[in-house]
């Protein structure tokens, strides 16, 4: 294949702007090669460089609390949770690939994030996912969440990891561009904690796992514009993942960690080799020599541009230390795994990329790389004016409703409040026998073999507290999710997080960019979790509209005592019921809003941090004392759908209860309002005095609601309602939706 003539044309279809062009002259002092130029545009993409991001991300907090290693330093954040163990976990995105093909985009980025945590040393314990669509009226919508969740659950599945825990949402915002965030945990000893680096003269670099196709060519460059209705044309931009062969490397790889065979390894996810080997050079000073004749190939007739930038699944890069090729080559061939040794180390700080006998690239590793020479951005911010319309919204001109029971039906019916059980009822969540709490109550709680301990992990965001207010929304998503730890019986060790917005050219998406930031690290210090790393993803937007302002939320804690850990659903009749925290009568961004009236307006609800964190620490100190039989904190629909969720999470023991809600000055305000810090506890009778006097020592606000009690749920003085009615919409809804019965 003859290669074309390198231009600034060419570099602008590959996705560079003109000073970047520049640039690459300026490093070279030379016009590229095809083959550089194809990994500049790949390496110097948002996905890869976070050129218009990075400057923002260095304003969070990456160190501190228990963390091992800063933000961005390794594939994965890295936890001590004692007992020399670490726990490493990472959130990234697949949104571009799922949107034009569904199974295997969502199927690969669950691949990709699993990696990330193995090339650490660490064994996956759980996945977690963060899924966004347009309506589920929409067939297209139903299509798309079909084939996610599928590619999810087979992929998931079949590599041997449980899936236990996320959150799904449905807006018209997502129509064209569903979000699909994918999320790893893992456990690693600590002397076996592994780095993506390269270093020692003459030290060989190997490739292994899968061989390399024209899968995923440019998928990094895929994912850094938006969806379009060329988009359709990239399905070659999709991987295509194997689960099968994952697991083989996966043992392969924790066997020559373990063996301490290596001087580093890293995943070859987005930009394939070109990724793995400037990175792995620039972190340890080095530079490397590689002959691509020695990569294994999938295709014939492949090009040296193709090879550097496939993303073909399943492939990591490893650093070996001199004399122990053999050891390592032994252990991939007895998974029946390619190892091949495609290079050395060397001390220049180049890539020197050979082909069929033509050096194809000579290029300074550090120039390519995030923190190195890779182009950084501050962008044009202004607020959006659209703000200026949804801040008009008065929720007393609402028009009071005249049944409130069939407004709580409606209102509970939204897919955005009813169970996800369609979804993760796909997915394997037993799988390893370490699952104590699965999907379906506030966070899931894993067990950590060989100790009394377990982590308990959450993901959320309510994006469109977000979109109403980027600042007070992301507060709102670090909030919750450390709510939800909480709620379980977890202290909140730490966050990742996978930041979904639009085109940051735009001068308000980077606004809200920036302030979702700025929220984000207020909200992080004040809980002691440091953001561990996690993704960008920009571009999030299809002819019609950019997604709503998506920073998705992963958070894991430690549960330090497995009889602490606490679950979402009443226990036991007679049971008394209580409200932590205050009502604020707020429905700015409420899912009443959205059902009852089709607005997204108003303020998102306000949160105070200091009140947040005295209500988590009261709530984990009552749990530790024993006091605490259930806790689930009120989000979507209210403290009237988080009732209902306390009667009937529980399918084998569903119990109703009769409570009076108080009322500030409307009914609808009260029963629906999402105000934040508030959480529903259940308590035995014959533990209240001490546990009110707890609660006033914490200088604590709460009320007395009711009581666990029969088979309804009954509102004095409001309305009563089957636990058998509740119950079919909650479990029933999507299935139905699904089916087309609906």
């Amino acid at each position: 294949m003859k290669e074309p003539e390198v231009t600034f044309e060419l570099a602008e279809e590959h996705g560079l702007i003109k000073e970047e062009w520049e640039k690459i002259l300026k490093i070279l002092g030379r016009t590229p090669t095809f083959t550089e130029l194809g990994i500049f545009s790949v390496m110097w993409s948002e996905h890869c460089s976070y050129k218009n991001s990075i400057a923002q991300l260095k304003t969070l907090p990456r160190s501190g609390g228990r963390l091992l290693v800063e933000a961005g330093e390794e594939n994965a954040g890295l936890i001590d949770i004692g007992d020399d163990l670490a726990v490493a976990f990472k959130i990234e995105s697949h949104n571009h690939p799922s949107a034009v093909e569904p199974y295997q985009g969502a199927a690969t980025g669950v691949g990709g994030i699993m990696r990330d945590i193995f090339t650490m040393g660490a064994r996956p314990i759980a996945s977690l996912n963060s899924l966004r669509f347009g309506s589920l009226k929409d067939a297209r919508t139903r299509f798309l969440f079909d084939g996610v969740v599928r590619g999810i659950g087979d992929y998931g599945n079949s590599f041997g990891v449980p899936t236990v825990a996320g959150d799904v949402y449905f807006d018209e915002s997502y129509q064209g561009n569903p979000l699909v965030n994918a999320m790893a945990v893992g456990i690693v000893n600590k002397k076996h904690v592994a780095s993506a680096v390269a270093k020692g003269v003459s030290n060989p670099v190997m490739i292994v796992g899968s061989s390399t196709g024209r899968d995923g060519i440019h998928g990094a460059t895929f994912a850094s514009e938006e969806i379009s209705e060329k988009s359709e044309a990239k399905r070659p931009s999709v991987q295509v993942g194997d689960p099968f062969t994952e697991k083989l490397l996966l043992e392969a790889t924790l066997e020559i960690i373990k063996n301490d065979w290596l001087i580093g390894i890293q995943d070859m996810g987005a930009a394939g080799i070109s990724c793995s080997t400037s990175e792995m050079s620039a972190k340890g000073n080095s530079g490397m020599k590689i002959n691509l004749d020695k990569v294994p190939l999938r295709e014939s007739g492949m090009t040296a541009y193709e090879i550097m930038l496939s993303e073909s699944q399943e492939r990591m890069l490893c650093c070996v230390k001199k004399g122990y090729e053999d050891r390592v080559k032994g252990v991939f061939e007895k998974w029946d795994l390619h190892c091949e040794i495609i290079g050395v180390v060397t001390d220049d700080g180049l890539l020197h990329i050979d082909y069929e006998g033509e050096r194809k690239a000579t290029m300074p590793a550090f120039e390519l790389v995030l923190g190195g020479g890779a182009p950084v951005y501050i962008r044009e911010q202004k607020e959006p004016e659209y703000l200026k319309e949804t801040r008009k919204f008065d929720q007393n001109t609402l028009p009071e409703p005249k049944d409130l029971k069939e407004t709580f039906l409606k209102v509970f019916s939204s897919p955005n409040i009813v169970s996800k059980q369609w979804v993760y009822q796909q997915y394997d969540s037993m799988v390893r026998t370490n699952t104590i709490v699965g999907p379906g109550c506030d966070a899931a709680v894993i067990l950590i073999k060989g100790t009394n301990k377990a982590l308990a992990m959450k993901t959320d965001c309510n994006s469109r507290y977000v979109y109403l207010n980027p600042k007070e929304g992301t507060r709102i998503a670090v909030a919750e999710s450390a709510r939800n730890v909480v709620c379980s019986g977890g202290i909140p060790l730490g966050v990742t997080n996978c930041l979904n917005f639009g085109n940051p050219y735009k001068p308000e998406v980077y606004w809200q960019f920036a302030q979702a930031i700025a929220g984000m690290g207020e909200a992080c210090r004040k809980f002691d979790t440091p953001v561990t790393g996690g993704n960008v993803s920009f571009y999030n937007e299809s002819p019609e509209a950019a997604v709503y302002p998506t920073p998705t939320i992963g958070m894991v804690g430690l549960v330090e005592d497995l009889k602490h850990i606490t679950t979402s659903y009443f226990k036991d009749e007679g049971d008394v019921i209580y409200l932590l925290g205050e009502d604020k009568e707020e429905l700015g961004g409420s899912e009443y809003l959205k059902v009852i009236y089709n607005k997204a307006a108003g303020d998102s609800p306000t949160i105070n941090l200091d009140e947040e964190k005295k209500l988590q620490d009261a709530l984990l100190n009552l749990i530790r004392k024993g006091f605490i039989k259930s806790a689930h904190d009120i989000s979507e629909g209210g403290i009237i759908s988080a009732l209902a969720e306390c009667c009937i999470i529980n399918q084998e023991k569903q119990l109703g209860c009769e409570v009076e809600i108080p009322i500030k000055s409307r009914k609808d305000f009260s029963l629906f309002s999402e105000s934040q810090s508030r959480i529903i506890v259940s308590v035995s009778k014959d533990k209240v005095t001490e546990f009110e006097n707890e609660l006033q020592i914490a200088k604590l606000k709460f009320q007395k609601l009711g009581f666990v009690n029969g088979s309804l749920l009954k509102v004095k003085n409001i309305f009563d309602i089957t636990i058998k009615e509740i119950s079919d919409i909650y479990y029933n809804t999507i299935p139905a939706i699904m089916s087309g019965d609906e």
